[in-house]
C-alpha cells in the first residue's frame, strides 16, 4: 500500500500541574483514588472549580465507605503537593475557602450501569458517545512528538521547580513545541513556547535559565537543528498565575490529556469520572488496542474509534483507520481486532482487563498532569498483545 507524504508543521501544548484546570482534575481524580479504595464498586463524577482562594466540589458519588472520606482534606493535600502553600499566592492550601456540594449517583444511570440491574444483566456503558485511541511510531513512547516532548519539558520543569534548583519558578506553566515534519515523519524542531509562572525577576534571566532547560532535554530527540525559535514568557512577564489569575474547571484540556491534536477526540474528559464511564475507560482500551497494533509493526500509524450506548455492553461499533501505514488492508485488521479474541471492548472486560477498579502501582491522580497516555506506568500503555497480533499476520 502507498505510503502518504506530508510536508508540514504541527504543534501540541502541554500545561503544568500548577495550571487552573490541572489542579482540578487532580483533586477530582485524588477524590477518586480515595473513593476506589474504600469500595471497588464506587460511582464517582467528580467536578472541581478553583479560582481566587475558592475550591468547589460538585457531581455525584455513590460509596460505601464516603462517610469515611473527607474531600476537603483531600483538596488542600493536593494543592499543597503541587505547590501553592504562599499566601502571596492568593491560592493557598492553607486558606482556601471550600465548598461541597457533592451528592449520590441518580438510581437511573445506575440501574443501566451495574451489572444484573436494569434492562441488561450485563454491565452497559456508564454513557453514549464514541471515543479514540491513537498510537505513532514517532518517539519511543509510540506518541506524537510535537504533544510527547511538550509534556518532557514541563515534566521537566516542575522536577527543577520542587528540587529548587531554579528557585524563582512558581507552579503554573505551559509549553508548545512546533515540528516540521517531511514526507510525513518529523524532522526537526522549529519553535519551543514556555511561559512559567515567577518571581518577579527580570525576564533575561528567565529566558536564559529556561532556554537552557529546554535544550538539554529536547537535544536527544535529534529533532533540535538551526534556526529554532524560543518563545520564553512572551507577555514579559508571567508572576499573577494559578487560580488566581484565571478560573479553573475539571475537563477542560481533553486535547492536552491525549494526543495534541493529533487524531480525533470524542469530546469526553476523563479526571474524576469512575472507569464505568466509557468516555474514560474506553479511550484508555483503544490507546491500548492501538498501541499494540503500531508495536507489532502492523501500522506505523493507528487510530481506533469505539461508540456506545448508554446501559449497553457491546459497542455499536468499531473502526480502525491506519492512514495508509499498514501492512493490510483497515477493514482486516478491523476484523483482526472485533473477532481474534485478543481484545474485548465490553465495559467490564475492559475494566478487569487493564486493572482499572483497584489500580496497583499507579493512581488516577497521577493521570491528571502531563497526559495520559505514553507514559509506561499505566496499564494501557503495554504491549502485551504484540505476538499474538504478529502471529495472526503470518
Amino acid at each position: 500500500m502507498s505510503k502518504i507524504s506530508v510536508d508540514h508543521v504541527f504543534t501540541s501544548e502541554s500545561v503544568s500541574e500548577g495550571h487552573p484546570d490541572k489542579v482540578c482534575d487532580q483533586i477530582s481524580d485524588a477524590i477518586l483514588d480515595a473513593c476506589l479504595a474504600k469500595d471497588h464498586k464506587s460511582r464517582v463524577a467528580c467536578e472541581t472549580l478553583v479560582t481566587t482562594n475558592l475550591v468547589v466540589n460538585a457531581g455525584e458519588i455513590t460509596c460505601s465507605g464516603w462517610d469515611q472520606i473527607n474531600p476537603e482534606a483531600i483538596a488542600r493535600d493536593v494543592v499543597n503537593h503541587i505547590g501553592y502553600d504562599h499566601k502571596e499566592l492568593e491560592f493557598c492550601s492553607d486558606t482556601f475557602e471550600y465548598i461541597d456540594r457533592l451528592h449520590g449517583q441518580s438510581p437511573d444511570i445506575s440501574q443501566g450501569v451495574s451489572e444484573g440491574e436494569g434492562l441488561h444483566q450485563e454491565q452497559g456503558a456508564g454513557d453514549q458517545g464514541m471515543m479514540f485511541g491513537y498510537a505513532s511510531d514517532e518517539t519511543e513512547a509510540l506518541m506524537p512528538a510535537p504533544i510527547y516532548y511538550s509534556h518532557l519539558l514541563l515534566d521537566e520543569l516542575q522536577k527543577i521547580r520542587k528540587a529548587g534548583t531554579i528557585p524563582y519558578l512558581r507552579p503554573d506553566s505551559k509549553s508548545q513545541v512546533s515540528i516540521q515534519y517531511i514526507d510525513g515523519k518529523p524532522d526537526h524542531i522549529t519553535a519551543v513556547v514556555i511561559s512559567h509562572q515567577t518571581d518577579d525577576i527580570p525576564l533575561e534571566q528567565i529566558q536564559a535559565d529556561l532556554q537552557a532547560v529546554a535544550e538539554k532535554i529536547l537535544a536527544p530527540s535529534g529533532l533540535l537543528k538551526d534556526n529554532i525559535e524560543y518563545f520564553i514568557n512572551p507577555t514579559g512577564k508571567f508572576v499573577v498565575g494559578g487560580p488566581h489569575g484565571d478560573a479553573g474547571l475539571t475537563g477542560r484540556k481533553i486535547i492536552v490529556d491525549t494526543y495534541g491534536g493529533v487524531g480525533s477526540h470524542g469530546g469526553g474528559a476523563f479526571s474524576g469520572k469512575d472507569p464505568s464511564k466509557v468516555d474514560r475507560s474506553a479511550a484508555y482500551y483503544a490507546r491500548y488496542v492501538a498501541k499494540n497494533i503500531v508495536a507489532a509493526g502492523l501500522a506505523s500509524k493507528c487510530e481506533v474509534q469505539v461508540a456506545y450506548a448508554i446501559g449497553v455492553a457491546e459497542p455499536l461499533s468499531i473502526n480502525i483507520d491506519t492512514y495508509s501505514t499498514g501492512i493490510m488492508t483497515d477493514r482486516k485488521l478491523e476484523a483482526i481486532v472485533k473477532t481474534s479474541g485478543l481484545f474485548d471492548f465490553r465495559p467490564a472486560a475492559i475494566i478487569q482487563a487493564l486493572g482499572l477498579l483497584e489500580p496497583k502501582g499507579w493512581s488516577y491522580r497521577e493521570t491528571a498532569a502531563y497526559g495520559h497516555f505514553g507514559r509506561i506506568s499505566f496499564p494501557w500503555e503495554k504491549t502485551d498483545q504484540v505476538d499474538a497480533l504478529k502471529a495472526l499476520v503470518k
